[in-house]
């Protein structure tokens, strides 16, 4: 029987599989022959400058740019242990990327550590690395993964905020065009990269960071102080509607006095009919004086004048009527 025939198919695919479970370098190789893209190899060319990377497998191998990179062979995968002469972009760096580095990318290329950002202590820093380890300056991400986060850049934005804050924004644009989303980094970051170029040392680039990072913070807080004065506005005007309350309020407390007082003027009988409350007069000493109607004054008078006209009418035995002459 021929050798290898009673392999099984999953035990062939395996043989493309590092120890990791991701596919071997090989394999990058040939699927980078496969893929289009890539300018440099249409062309026929190599990129201007060495390209490397210490890849330690902790992305998705479809989303990794590093890897992507490798199978259009542009970029190269270096060991744990070998070093690289030329600027490394590294979250262990000292300083920052500076126009100074032009020089030493020019002759010795750029390098990255293509790693997680979450898995950072599981990188042997001690290692990899150079003479020359840098950290990048405050950038916005444009990657499908990390889009719109700063800081949050892969490796191939990485390298390229590298290329363009020495000053050669073309070899950036040339990286990044194997990428639909690319170009899209050096749009969103067109600002930035534009001061980050002008300076001349670390110290001035960090220096034109804090000034940045300082700008937008005070912009986020003019448009937050915006936005709650539109909201106010939509509301109306504050002030009135205080005005309005209060008047209501005083409208209501003399409405309630009106039925106090009214309720204070009429007495009801044991029938519920209402009868005109008597005033009540009080001498000097405190002491309440009986007030007699118009009423009572009629009901005496005429009693004084039936007294009176019984006076006057006088009869005999036979209850004849004698007339007073």
């Amino acid at each position: 029987m021929a050798k290898g025939k009673n392999k099984t198919s999953e035990e062939r695919t395996n043989r493309t599989k590092t120890s990791n479970g991701h596919k071997s370098k090989q394999h990058h190789i040939r699927k980078g022959r496969q893929e289009n893209g890539s300018q440099a190899q249409e062309d026929g060319e190599k990129f201007p400058v060495k390209l490397a990377m210490w890849d330690f497998d902790h992305c998705d191998p479809k989303r990794c740019s590093g890897k992507k990179l490798e199978r259009l062979g542009l970029i190269k995968n270096l060991r744990v242990g070998q070093k690289f002469s030329g600027i490394i972009v590294s979250p262990n760096g000292k300083g920052v990327v500076c126009p100074e580095d032009r020089e030493i990318v020019e002759n010795f290329g750029s390098a990255v550590v293509e790693c997680s950002w979450a898995r950072l202590e599981e990188v042997p820093f001690n290692k990899i690395g150079g003479k020359h380890e840098r950290l990048l300056p405050y950038l916005v991400a444009a990657n499908p993964v990390n889009y719109g986060r700063p800081w949050r850049l892969n490796c191939v934005e990485a390298i390229a905020a590298c290329f363009a804050i020495v000053g050669h924004s073309d070899w950036a644009e040339l990286l990044l065009s194997n990428f639909s989303w690319g170009l899209t980094f050096m749009k969103i970051n067109k600002e930035l990269i534009d001061v980050y170029s002008k300076c001349t040392d670390s110290d001035s680039v960090q220096k034109a960071q804090e000034e940045w990072l300082i700008k937008i913070e005070n912009e986020a807080k003019e448009r937050k102080e915006l936005a709650l004065k539109e909201d106010v506005w939509m509301m109306g005007n504050v002030n009135r509607e205080n005005i309005d309350d209060e008047d209501d309020d005083e409208e209501d407390d003399e409405d309630e006095d009106e039925d106090e007082i009214e309720e204070e003027d009429v007495e009801y009988d044991n029938l519920g009919n209402i009868i005109p409350k008597k005033e009540v007069k009080v001498d000097a000493l405190g002491n309440i004086i009986e007030s007699h109607g118009e009423s009572d004054m009629l009901s005496e008078d005429s009693t004084e004048e039936v007294e009176d006209e019984s006076e006057e009418e006088l009869y005999d035995k036979l209850g004849n009527l004698i007339i007073k002459s």
